[in-house]
């Protein structure tokens, strides 16, 4: 029997959807995308579920993009690429509009569109081990689907940092650029999850869903999903990226990786003869 990609249960007044990929490190597949966006259909009409709680099982939170599937999709056809990015842009804009408070509780890495997940939630938990990055510019890609919701959390200069460098952060710089709300020991993480869902579960469901809506049309997002699909899309056609993605998988430096040049120090000028007169020479 096939473990399915996500649970459904509750905790609480609350839902709790867990990316159940542990074996993968709860990486994004095209069947996660599929079943990510059923349970959360599911949640907006369900009466027990106050809020959401999104997190993952295992030692990782969610490591980005499935490999396997991106390594069959070097080569392909642009309408793939295009599809498999419409799906995910559309999961994310779907988590984003919510109507409930949804809480994205770090258990471990978040890399890449793992990250993107933590960031269309509306509050974050995560411990200080935890990692959280963008690398998708050593490989090629372009983080586009993502960049609104960084933006709205840490500010341009950090977003800057972390999709142009593509370094991995832990959760105490994480909470210190607003990535995360609150950062906890693993042992409390879960306890602390309990309190915020009962703060949430104390206002009123249409006070909070207006609250949701009115700050989403405040954020005045620039572009729509298709738009960031096709943006995170068109870079994986091009040679850059085909190149980035094959190095990856064969495990050696990018092509645009050139080696360092060593450096000689300048050489030091013969010592004056003309005493007093620096400008001898």
């Amino acid at each position: 029997m096939v473990d399915e990609p996500i649970t459904y249960t509750y905790r609480g007044s609350a839902a709790v959807i867990t990316l159940n990929r542990p074996q993968r490190r709860n990486a994004i597949s095209r069947a996660l995308i599929a079943a990510l966006t059923e349970a959360f259909t599911r949640a907006s009409t369900d009466p027990v579920a106050r809020c959401v709680i999104l997190t993952g099982s295992g030692s990782a939170f969610c490591a980005g993009m499935d490999l396997d599937e991106l390594r069959q999709t070097l080569g392909a056809e642009s309408d793939v690429i295009w599809e498999d990015a419409q799906r995910l842009s559309a999961l994310f804009d779907q988590i984003y509009r919510f109507p409930k408070p949804t809480i994205a509780v770090v258990n471990g890495p978040a890399v890449a569109g793992g990250c993107g997940l933590v960031t269309v939630c509306d509050l974050a938990l995560g411990t200080p081990t935890a990692l959280f990055g963008y690398p998708e510019v050593r490989r090629g890609l372009v983080a586009a689907m993502v960049m609104p919701h960084l933006l709205r959390h840490v500010g341009e200069r950090a977003a800057r940092w972390l999709l142009l460098t593509g370094e991995l952060i832990d959760g105490i710089r994480a909470l210190r650029i607003g990535l995360l709300n609150a950062v906890t020991i693993e042992e409390q993480l879960w306890n602390e999850a309990d309190a915020w869902c009962q703060k949430l579960a104390e206002g009123g469901p249409r006070a909070l869903a207006t609250t949701k809506e009115l700050l989403r049309t405040l954020s005045r997002q620039a572009l729509g999903v298709d738009e960031l699909a096709r943006a995170s899309a068109e870079p994986r056609l091009t040679e850059e990226c085909q190149h980035g993605l094959t190095a990856f998988f064969e495990k050696r430096p990018v092509p645009w990786m050139q080696p360092t040049l060593a450096v000689s120090p300048p050489a030091t000028p013969p010592a004056s003869t003309t005493a007093g007169s620096p400008e001898a020479s």
